[in-house]
């Protein structure tokens, strides 16, 4: 590969359309204040730089980037690419990542809203995130130890594991299909609502009205904290660990629970089976 390293671009276009070549300790950044700098390139790889301009990864294939800062001035970071590797980088600029398929992400550092929209096929690992409408209609996503902080999570994705998560989001997993979480921490208001095929293995969730609308959800093991009026209208099989505060007219499937403060079963249409070593109150 061709090296390119120790320069200053501010250029438009300033590397566009090359091939094979290792940027490495390069500044994007300067007066002319130029876009698209690694604009349809093909086996690219980039070290420690600094990103400091618009749109500079569009329509790349093959892009592997290491120890590099994209600021928040250096917005739409990454469309239309594939087969991309980012390790060890910060990516602090909105829209970061659209359109995008083949991607592994691992020790990043993430503050972008409308982040992942329309991605496939990414892995992310050992990451940080403050997004708001994170991974939007998305398919095919693996993540694992992602840590995230942010509003509108994961929704309309398909096909999708985490595994070891912390999130702490509102109204995540909206219309999610086929989905495991697994040993993570979810907090937030309207959990997974119009899911389908969701499934939590040994989870940890907080927040009010979650699982309403639900098809195929299934809770094994998890434990909920301060949850009320869940499992509105939702086929669902759960094994719960910890008191709920209330339970509202779920629709058909199994409950199984410690303890629960209310059942609500107003609903002519709700036929789930409840059971609860525990009851405090009931209204039917």
């Amino acid at each position: 590969m061709k090296v390119i390293e120790n320069q200053r671009f501010d250029m438009e276009r300033a590397l566009y359309g090359r091939s094979d070549i290792l940027v490495r300790n390069c500044s994007f950044d300067g007066p002319e204040d130029g876009e698209s700098a690694l604009k349809e390139c093909s086996n690219i790889k980039v070290e420690n730089c600094f990103w400091n301009l618009r749109y500079p990864f569009w329509h790349d294939h093959g892009l592997k980037i290491d120890h590099t800062e994209l600021t928040e001035l250096s917005r739409a970071a990454l469309w239309y690419s594939d087969h991309i590797e980012i390790t060890e980088s910060k990516l602090h600029g909105i829209k970061a990542l659209r359109e995008c398929s083949d991607v592994l992400m691992e020790d990043c550092d993430i503050i972008s809203p409308e982040f992942g929209w329309s991605v496939k096929n990414t892995v992310m690992r050992k990451s940080s995130a403050e997004s708001e409408y994170f991974f939007m209609r998305s398919q095919n996503l693996d993540f694992s130890q992602v840590t995230l902080k942010g509003k509108y999570s994961f929704q309309y994705i398909e096909d999708a594991v985490f595994d070891q998560c912390q999130f702490e989001t509102k109204d995540a997993f909206w219309h999610a299909k086929n989905v495991v979480v697994k040993d993570s921490v979810i907090k937030g208001e309207y959990l997974a609502w119009y899911s389908d095929g969701l499934t939590l293995v040994n989870c940890k969730i907080t927040g009010t009205q979650p699982f309403c609308y639900c098809r195929n959800l299934k809770l094994i093991n998890c434990e909920m904290t301060d949850t009320d009026l869940a499992f509105e209208k939702s086929d669902v099989e759960a094994t719960i660990l910890t008191p709920v505060i209330s339970i509202k007219n779920p629709r058909s499937g199994l409950i199984r629970v410690p303890a629960v403060g209310s059942i609500i079963m107003d609903d002519k249409d709700a036929k789930c089976s409840i059971m609860a070593d525990e009851l405090l109150d009931k209204e039917a």
